[in-house]
């Protein structure tokens, strides 16, 4: 029993250390590492009380990738209503793989794909229990999507992934032109707590177990029925699956 726990750590572990291209970690700088390895650290504490049977904010996710999950209404999406597939993604805002992946991938996915109709993008809250930051931001890309700015404040807050304090958030809405009074009195009501709770309970109904986790595939008679990739894997992963399921659907 603890060999096998041992052996899931270090595949846990060694699959983040991997998630990112060669080109990205070598540029990494002193701060982003002290950043990664403090990650991993958390990662490996939450595995550790899963192994002791505590709730650690997450559930194994199933061997098997596939998943058929009712498509998730409301939320924030950007693309056609009609796109051939969608995509989910389960997101932390103050999780380093996620912004990972939003610094490397994220704007071919949307050059390539988004914008020519081909994927539906919707993006799903999933605050890990150890990022003390990771609700509150949540809570404040709903409060900014109120004054019509989500996308870029979804943004800054993916590139400033280790600054989510209070005051910053504060610091990025005015700079985006938001109405400060309105987003702190959002922010500090805790206005969208259950939208981003009830996104939480269903990224895990759907296996989702850390992130960035997404779900890739098409709608059939309102499910979605796909795959799971989960991790800040890179662009031509994305890419290759993708075209993998339009051929399938003959778009």
């Amino acid at each position: 029993m603890a060999s096998t726990f041992r052996r899931t750590l270090v595949g846990v572990v060694a699959a983040a250390l991997l998630a990112g291209a060669p080109a990205a970690r070598a540029d990494m700088t002193n701060e982003q590492i002290k950043e990664l390895l403090n990650e991993l650290k958390l990662i490996r504490q939450a595995l550790e009380k899963q192994a002791a049977g505590i709730p650690a904010g997450g559930a194994g996710a199933p061997a098997d990738d596939k998943v058929s999950m009712q498509l998730p209404a409301g939320g924030v999406s950007m693309g056609r209503d009609d796109a051939p597939l969608v995509m989910v993604e389960y997101t932390d805002y103050q999780c380093p793989f996620c912004q990972q992946f939003h610094n490397t991938a994220w704007d071919q996915i949307k050059k390539n794909y988004i914008d020519t109709g081909k994927v539906r993008f919707i993006n799903r809250d999933f605050p890990l229990d150890f990022h003390e930051n990771a609700k509150r931001a949540a809570v404040a890309a709903h409060c900014g999507n109120e004054q019509g700015k989500f996308w870029e404040l979804r943004h800054v807050m993916h590139v400033n992934a280790d600054k989510l304090q209070a005051e910053k958030l504060v610091g990025y809405a005015k700079d985006l032109g938001l109405d400060v009074a309105k987003f702190s009195t959002c922010v500090l009501a805790d206005k969208y707590k259950d939208t981003v709770e009830k996104s939480y309970a269903e990224g895990l109904a759907a296996g989702v177990s850390g992130t960035p986790s997404f779900i890739l595939g098409r709608v059939e008679n309102g499910k979605l029925q796909g795959v799971r990739i989960v991790g800040a894997v890179p662009y031509n992963a994305f890419d290759s699956k993708i075209q993998e399921m339009l051929a399938q659907s003959g778009k």
